[in-house]
């Protein structure tokens, strides 16, 4: 994760790197166990918000989150499974089309770094 600040404490080098191994959804709460309570939570609550507003992170609105990792491509998407949780990251270039459909007809711009489409993976679909 690039840090907009200038710089790296060991406590938000230890919160990316626990941030990056979350599987799937988690809370700050969860945070917190997985380091042993060695970095308190304002600072967890803190870093985390910083991460949403930079867009490494999603809220949920159950106040859970998903780590959406980071690319270097412009347009991307992902993929959420609304079953098991888990996010897959697609480069994929057919979200130009979508973009400019949407800004053609619908006068708006979207943030291609940040769209999630819900759906079920193909684990889950296999199960049903």
């Amino acid at each position: 994760m690039s840090r907009t600040d200038s710089y790296k404490t060991k406590q938000k080098e230890l919160l990316a790197d626990t941030i990056k191994s979350m599987d799937k959804v988690f809370t700050i709460k969860d945070i917190y166990s997985k380091l042993n309570e060695e970095v308190g939570l304002t600072t967890i609550y803190r870093y985390v918000d910083k991460l949403v507003e930079e867009g490494y992170i999603k809220k949920n609105p159950d106040d859970s989150y998903q780590y959406l990792g980071e690319c270097e491509h412009e347009n991307h998407f992902y993929l959420k499974c609304d079953k098991c949780g888990s996010l897959i990251h697609v480069d994929c270039d057919c979200i130009i089309d979508l973009s400019n459909h949407i800004f053609k007809h619908h006068n708006f711009i979207p943030n291609t770094k940040q769209i999630i489409i819900n759906g079920i993976c193909d684990n889950c679909r296999k199960e049903i």
